[in-house]
């Protein structure tokens, strides 16, 4: 077994199955991992990860060995559950402009607060409480609060990304972000947080 990513991509362009399958064993934790995350299904995270292996596969003539194989496929995983998510029939739900607008201002001062979720993942209870609060949300609030807050995309890349338009797009990252909040209250201990939790509601 080849004892680096870039030695098995090597030998996998060259047509070494047993290369490849190195690839996939060492990975494929991480990418059901992400899968799950960004899905909150067991099988539509098997889904992606089969998805994700084959696409790398036959992506691999454009993979640059001078990148992290790692992140070229965690970029994949996310395509891959986006598209899963797209295929899902899905309705948006209509709003006035008044509320798209308190929607935006709310997502950006949420974005502004301290003490956000992702920063307390660290903690085994926390982690615990962030796990049982994603399966809560929908499959859009989901992916939209995954693209945000752990990918970094901005809300136009998240509105295209998942199909939605911008609006719809900052109401599912506002309302993730609010049911995360919610859940990890006790474990905020800025009052500034606080109190910036208790005005939304």
């Amino acid at each position: 077994m080849p004892q680096t990513d870039a030695a098995a991509v090597a030998l996998a362009r060259g047509g070494d199955s047993e290369a490849f399958h190195s690839l996939v064993d060492r990975h494929s934790r991480a990418v059901y991992r992400l899968a799950y995350r960004m899905t909150g299904s067991p099988h539509d995270a098997e889904d992606v990860v089969q998805e994700t292996f084959l696409r790398a596969y036959k992506q691999l003539g454009r993979f640059e060995s001078r990148a992290n194989f790692g992140t070229w496929l965690h970029r994949i995983a996310v395509n891959c559950s986006i598209d899963l998510i797209r295929s899902r029939p899905h309705r948006e739900t209509a709003h006035d402009g008044t509320d798209l607008e308190q929607f935006g201002a709310a997502v950006e001062r949420n974005d502004r607060a301290g003490a956000s979720p992702e920063r307390l993942m660290m903690s085994t209870e926390v982690h615990e409480r962030i796990a049982a609060a994603m399966t809560g949300l929908s499959a859009m609030e989901r992916a939209a609060f995954m693209l945000r807050h752990f990918e970094g995309r901005s809300i136009n890349e998240i509105s295209q990304s998942l199909g939605l338009k911008t609006n719809a797009a900052k109401h599912s990252i506002f309302r993730a972000v609010r049911k995360m909040r919610i859940a990890l209250e006790p474990f905020v201990a800025e009052p500034a947080a606080r109190g910036s939790l208790i005005a939304d509601h």
